[in-house]
């Protein structure tokens, strides 16, 4: 009797704090622009660096030493470009706003001079550089093990709009997907690279 006591108000604060059936579960939290407006699937933005006069600018396209096709994500040299427009799909595409944590595609608004996919997708493991980056040619959609490469999320950090790029798709609950955030690799040739990194790289979006 006594033990059926003290269960009791466990019981009683469960059922308080449990949703509703048929309640919808709260969304993460919607990413916003530089204005403070919340990032929408499908419009052009910029991602720019938060922090300026560390190397460089936007983000832009660019090949990588003798591999000319397909083109990779990298940050534009010169700290007053903003880069290449990009837009953002959700891994639902009827959800109109890109929130925190969740699976997207990220395309280049612009065409490839490779005539190929601008949508990102993480590479093959680059064994000269010992390094895994960010390029072009990815497919843009239809979640799945096939896709994984494809599927990356917009994080928070500190500031309103301060946010880091990671890699660590769930449109695959039986892959095993490494997490692992998206940061800068300078190459042999000083171009700076998105590529595996233990070191994020804090970004925040502005409206083209």
């Amino acid at each position: 009797m006594k033990a059926a006591l003290l269960i009791l108000p466990f019981l009683l604060f469960a059922l308080a704090t449990k949703p509703l059936l048929g309640e919808a579960a709260e969304e993460p939290e919607a990413v916003r622009d530089t204005n403070g407006d919340k990032l929408r699937a499908g419009a052009a933005y910029y991602i720019l660096p938060v922090f300026i006069g560390r190397g460089g600018g936007g983000l832009t396209m660019g090949s990588r030493g003798k591999k000319t096709c397909p083109l990779d994500v990298v940050q534009d040299r010169y700290e007053a470009s903003k880069g290449l427009p990009l837009t953002f799909t959700p891994v639902n595409p009827k959800k109109g706003v890109v929130r925190v944590s969740t699976d997207l595609n990220i395309k280049f608004s612009a065409a490839s001079p490779c005539a190929q996919s601008t949508v990102w997708t993480l590479d093959n493991y680059d064994g000269w550089r010992k390094q895994r980056f960010v390029t072009t040619n990815g497919v843009e959609g239809n979640p799945g093990p096939k896709t994984m490469n494809n599927w990356f999320k917009i994080e928070k950090n500190n500031g309103d709009d301060d946010y880091y790029l990671r890699f660590c798709p769930t449109v695959c609950n039986y892959c095993n997907a490494e997490c692992r955030d998206i940061g800068i690799y300078i190459d042999e040739a000083g171009v700076r690279r998105l590529a595996i990194s233990n070191v994020p790289f804090k970004v925040k979006f502005q409206k083209a």
